[in-house]
């Protein structure tokens, strides 16, 4: 057939060889999420700040991902793939070399929010995994998910790196090296993606799909759902933020917390993975039910387990527990909204996920400031995460009533 290129086409070997150029490119620029937690003590005793103070840069980082994922989305769509992750790597590079330099806190924190959380990081994240669903169609799960799996991969591969280098050559010097590998590793896998998607709705699959039903008035379905993200990522960010600190504070060196968050992060790996396997099986409700139920279960094991081991335990399964929580947001609002709806809506819920990270990191160290020590944050973690839990068992209740209200 005139015209017919193999490599255009879904599921092909060029389909697969794109999708690990995704994986890489989401793992290389998945630091910018990472190493201001793994740099939280080193950033404090720099600049002499308070706890709560140096857990800023984060916030601002998760504030700048959530909103740079809507405007990188709509660049994708109107440019393609390519544009966004040439922007970002630039941005992820200049602003590592930039926080490195900067003299004061506040130059700290707008470098990580601006050019590493709005305009870096986030340019390899809703945009590839909204590729990554172009080019499968029989396999577009795994696919989506083994993309999505970048920003965990990226927790568990990049935190050790960045403490051997903390503590061999400065915080300064190592941000600045991330920055120029950043710029020098993303440019040239940016151009294996310069090929636009196949057409794969010319059998009509894109088609009315069927969904479920619940009794509850869709934008307080939708209402709901944001502050179940919210609530969630408060809880989930209190051990991911401050694990290195908390490490510290208990008499053992930092790089034994950057091992436990490289270790949570990457049993999140094979959480995200599996959850969409059960989320096929039991569907989205029910799923945030139980990665809720369990993260809690995680959270109160740190309260009364503090000694070496048992914190690398204790991390295990934070990170196998809560892994598929945010994914789960995602098929919820497949399962109960229309489709042409659903990209709007699952970007402003995960940009909830975002917000609440960022609410967490700074309000643990809040919390540890008035008390002098986590013990009171992880209560706090705990009370979001039964306000997540009650918001998912209202919802699946709401839609198991309805479901017996159905004429048969």
């Amino acid at each position: 057939m005139a015209g017919f290129d193999p490599r255009s086409q879904p599921e092909s070997p060029y389909a697969w060889a794109r999708l690990a150029a995704s994986l890489a490119l989401m793992t290389i620029s998945g630091v910018g999420m990472y190493a201001i937690a793994v740099a939280l003590p080193a950033v404090q005793a720099e600049f002499g700040t308070a706890r709560s103070e140096a857990s800023l840069p984060y916030a601002a980082t998760m504030i700048g991902f959530g909103l740079g994922g809507i405007l990188m989305g709509r660049l994708s769509d109107r440019f393609g793939v390519m544009v966004p992750v040439l922007i970002g790597a630039a941005c992820l590079g200049l602003g590592f070399v930039a926080a490195g330099a900067s003299s004061g806190l506040w130059q700290f924190t707008l470098a990580q929010g601006l050019l590493i959380g709005l305009l870096g990081t986030s340019s390899a994240f809703a945009p590839l995994v909204a590729d990554a669903s172009m080019w499968f169609t029989r396999r577009r799960g795994i696919a989506v998910a083994i993309c999505a799996s970048g920003n965990y991969l990226a927790g568990a591969v990049w935190p050790p790196i960045l403490q051997h280098y903390f503590d061999t050559i400065g915080w300064r010097a190592a941000f600045t090296g991330v920055g120029i590998f950043c710029a020098a590793t993303m440019i040239p896998l940016a151009f294996a993606l310069r090929r636009k998607p196949p057409v794969l709705n010319v059998s009509g699959e894109i088609r009315a799909e069927s969904q479920k039903r619940i009794d509850i008035r869709p934008n307080t379905l939708f209402a709901l759902l944001c502050i179940a993200g919210v609530a969630c990522c408060v809880a989930m960010s209190m051990p991911q933020v401050h694990i290195v600190a908390y490490c510290g504070d208990l008499g053992y060196a930092a790089a034994r917390g950057a091992e436990m968050l490289s270790l949570m992060l990457g049993f999140g790996i094979v959480s995200r993975l599996a959850s969409g396997w059960i989320c096929d099986r039991i569907g989205g409700l029910r799923t945030l039910l139980l990665g809720s139920g369990l993260q809690g279960v995680a959270l109160l094991m740190f309260l009364p387990f503090d000694s070496l081991v048992s914190l690398y335990v204790v991390a295990a399964l934070f990170g196998l527990f809560q892994g598929g929580i945010v994914p789960s947001y995602a098929i919820i609002v497949r399962e109960y909204f229309p489709p042409r709806e659903a990209g709007a809506r699952v970007g402003t819920v995960l940009m909830c996920t975002l917000l609440g990270m960022a609410l967490g990191g700074w309000l643990t160290g809040v919390i540890f400031d008035l008390t002098g020590s986590y013990r009171a944050a992880f209560l706090n973690g705990i009370g979001w995460n039964l306000l997540n839990l009650a918001i998912a068992l209202f919802l699946l209740r709401r839609s198991l009533a309805n479901r017996t209200l159905l004429p048969a």
